[in-house]
């Protein structure tokens, strides 16, 4: 989903390397040589921002009527089979093989809508989290030289080489927080808790007559 980000990611550390590296080469009495290391987890990262919360919840709520349809159709598939089961003794060979015919086409059409509806929602998520991916770079490397950092690793992508890192060294919140302040973007309304039932209060026993 996000092999675009994780590219451009990585070209940036690079390049954040590349001038950690020349810094420290320049001359003495020059300006202090940035020595920290910070670890961000790009993926989630954008999906906590507060757009990218937003847009991602857009893209969701975008495709519910689909999930219904392929809903929909695997219900009906699940019932032809069904039927075919329970009836399958009563049916002729003809008519038996018309139904396992009719199921299978309909099996087949569900697959080839469900890996549609899979790849359309894929694409339309790797191009929010790109867009959001390029401008958080920015705010990464604002955050970095304000804080004396000289590398930033991406700690979701197994291809960055790192095996262990302190929680001290993870800045994913504080870049959430700069990307927030940056862009204006207010936090999403949270999503209404469904509303607490209160059990049904049982008749006091009626004591026996004496």
């Amino acid at each position: 989903m996000l092999n675009s980000t994780r590219k451009i990611f990585a070209l940036f550390i690079l390049c954040l390397a590349i001038t950690a590296v020349a810094a420290a080469q320049a001359p003495a009495g020059t300006t202090a040589v940035p020595t920290k290391v910070g670890v961000i987890d790009i993926q989630r990262a954008i999906l906590a921002t507060n757009e990218g919360r937003r847009d991602f919840e857009a893209l969701t709520k975008k495709f519910e009527p689909k999930q219904v349809e392929l809903k929909t159709l695997n219900d009906e598939v699940e019932n032809l089979k069904k039927a075919l089961t329970a009836q399958g003794d009563k049916l002729n060979e003809e008519e038996r093989g018309n139904r396992g015919r009719v199921i299978q086409q309909k099996e087949k059409n569900l697959q080839r809508l469900l890996e549609d509806a899979q790849q359309d929602f894929q694409t339309q998520q790797g191009e929010l989290a790109q867009r959001i991916g390029q401008k958080m770079i920015q705010v990464i490397e604002n955050y970095a030289r304000a804080n004396g950092i000289a590398l930033v690793v991406d700690g979701s992508n197994p291809q960055s080489g790192l095996i262990w890192a302190s929680e001290q060294t993870n800045i994913s919140q504080q870049i959430v927080d700069a990307y927030n302040t940056q862009s204006g973007i207010a936090a999403p309304p949270a999503a209404p808790r469904p509303a607490a039932t209160t059990p049904a209060k049982k008749a006091p026993a009626t004591p026996p007559k004496q």
